[in-house]
């Protein structure tokens, strides 16, 4: 049996990362009317981050050290996601630990040239503790959180698999 070589995982997790947040824009923002919040926002730039990273690893098939920089900067964003989705998970269950309706996080991220760019994929005004989408009894940060610990686990899975040129 064939064991699935860096450049496949790391092709697939671009994909699926940049799947992700296409699910989020056109299922979720766009079908269901769902307004992303600052955090979700800040999410959705880490996924984008990690995409295009892995999908840089796939194409470049780096070895030696290249792989571990290609893991360090995949595990800096999939963690960096995992850290603001936390955040978020604690806000939907302790609502009154912080203001997030039009924070200094919205405004700031609202005033940034990617919002005016593409205001679908990057304005935030939706309200970082209020849950209106569960999957599996599962809210989205919950899901998000789960998915950025898997990426992580699977960044280290990829740097360790064999590298054919």
């Amino acid at each position: 049996m064939a064991v699935m070589q860096s450049r496949h995982l790391h092709l697939v997790l671009g994909i699926g990362c940049l799947a992700l947040v296409g699910f989020a824009v056109y299922y979720l923002q766009g079908a269901l009317g769902l307004l992303p919040c600052p955090l979700c926002v800040m999410q959705r730039i880490a996924y984008i981050l990690f995409g295009f990273t892995a999908l840089a690893a796939a194409w470049q098939r780096p070895s030696g050290g290249g792989r571990w920089l290609y893991a360090g900067l995949l595990g800096v964003w999939s963690l960096t996601g995992a850290a603001i989705a936390g955040w978020q998970v604690y806000l939907t269950y302790h609502p009154q630990a912080a203001e997030c309706g039009v924070s200094p996080e919205e405004r700031f991220l609202n005033s940034l040239p990617l919002s005016q760019w593409w205001p679908a994929m990057f304005e935030a005004n939706g309200d970082c503790a209020r849950v209106d989408w569960t999957f599996l009894g599962l809210s989205v940060p919950e899901l998000s959180l789960i998915a950025f610990i898997l990426l992580a686990g699977f960044a280290i899975i990829a740097a360790r698999r064999p590298a054919t040129r």
